[in-house]
């Protein structure tokens, strides 16, 4: 098909529900993008984040390849050797306890919901309190619990027991706690929130609350898990331990797959009938995570990230040194913000004109994520386009 054809066939065939850019992919490779046309594109927002070993990582492929060929889907009521695998693997690199899989972010978080009322049930308590400007998924549950009522305005009535506190203020969060609150549910970096990063002292003192309270505490590391801080979590990263963590995005590192962890004393709570997910852990799913797991292990990703990240963020703030029109740049690892003092759209419009992808979230902050593999040549080569694009966009200061 022709450009114009596939364009048109949206236009015809497919639900309206995303603001699509003007063009259309049809190839990928590491750090790099290719349009129907073949021009090339340098990805630094790479499937929002879902291709965090880059595109098409050969790893990947060839465990998908093999899998297929083998079996690629058996119910859930049998045992599958290679969920069984992912599993072990996943708690090995997180916290001892079990894992429930799911298709995505917000699925994983429906679970985590479940699993908190679950837990509260016996005691009466069922609220969760959530954080402003936080995001967390797109279901009814789940855009509910997200931090940003416009999200969830069209959709009233909305369920109940979702309660919001300010980020990074404690005093704000003990306001909302009271005798029906059963947990607190927080993303230690907020993605399309933008890029806010949790204070450490701020978290700690959410765990102590949660210890005292009887209280369980759910890190939402769809965007942050997997490596983007340089660590495997973001809980590892900050030294704060959750009771529940959710997953989905690069640990599919393109395939789709969500996952929710829950510690010893409460991952037994979910018995035969109290959640289920008919494609969760499925055989191409959990081929492609172990894949990524071993190809972040083999490949020295963390390492990358924790080397590379700290580099990028100073070449963009001496940046923000000469270009007024940026606020602030924060993040870590290779989650990255660059909030400008104007709306962001068309200055990322620019960028993608440039060969360069990003994304602007909250009208002003260009989120910045590159795959965790990204060579020093890229990140220059994406510094340069910056430079390019701030200049053409809004002058030399």
């Amino acid at each position: 098909m022709d450009e114009l054809t596939v364009k048109e066939y949206y236009r015809k065939y497919v639900i309206g529900c995303y603001g699509r850019e003007d063009f259309v992919f049809v190839k990928g490779k590491g750090v790099w993008l290719w349009d129907i046309n073949g021009r090339k594109y340098l990805d630094f927002f790479p499937g929002w984040a879902v291709s965090g070993l880059g595109h098409c990582p050969e790893a990947v492929v060839n465990a998908i390849c093999k899998q297929a060929r083998k079996l690629m889907h058996v119910a859930n009521n049998y045992y599958i050797d290679v969920q069984a695998m992912c599993a072990k693997n996943l708690i090995e690199i997180s916290f001892d306890g079990k894992v429930f899989f799911c298709n995505s972010g917000a699925e994983a978080n429906e679970a985590a919901i479940k699993l908190c009322r679950l837990y509260g049930s016996k005691t009466g308590r069922y609220k969760i309190i959530s954080m402003k400007n936080s995001f967390h998924g797109r279901t009814l549950a789940t855009v509910t619990m997200t931090g940003q009522e416009k999200y969830s305005i069209p959709f009233k009535p909305l369920p109940e027991g979702f309660v919001y506190a300010e980020f990074n203020d404690i005093s704000s969060l003990n306001a909302c706690i009271d005798d029906k609150t059963i947990a607190v549910i927080i993303e230690p970096i907020q993605g399309e929130g933008g890029i806010n990063v949790a204070d450490a002292q701020y978290l700690k003192r959410i765990r102590e609350i949660c210890n005292d309270k009887d209280m369980l505490l759910v890190f939402d590391e769809v965007q942050t898990g997997m490596g983007r801080t340089g660590e495997y979590f973001a809980f590892q990263y900050f030294n704060i331990k959750p009771d529940i963590m959710t997953l989905a995005k690069t640990l599919g590192g393109g395939f789709p797959i969500g996952a929710m962890i829950a510690r010893k004393g409460i991952c037994d709570l979910l018995t035969p009938g109290t959640h289920a997910s008919t494609f969760g852990g499925n055989p191409l799913a959990c081929s492609a995570a172990l894949a990524v797991i071993e190809t972040i292990q083999k490949e020295k990703l963390l390492e990358n990230v924790s080397s590379l990240g700290p580099w990028f963020i100073s070449e963009l703030k001496k940046l923000k040194e000469r270009f007024s029109v940026i606020k602030d740049i924060r993040g870590v690892g290779f989650m990255i913000g660059m909030e400008l003092n104007v709306p962001g759209s068309s200055f990322v419009n620019r960028c993608r004109n440039n060969g360069l992808l990003l994304n602007c979230t909250h009208d002003t902050v260009v989120r910045i994520m590159p795959p965790l593999g990204v060579k020093k040549s890229h990140l220059k080569k994406g510094i340069r386009i910056i430079e390019k694009s701030l200049i053409e966009e809004f002058g030399n200061n």
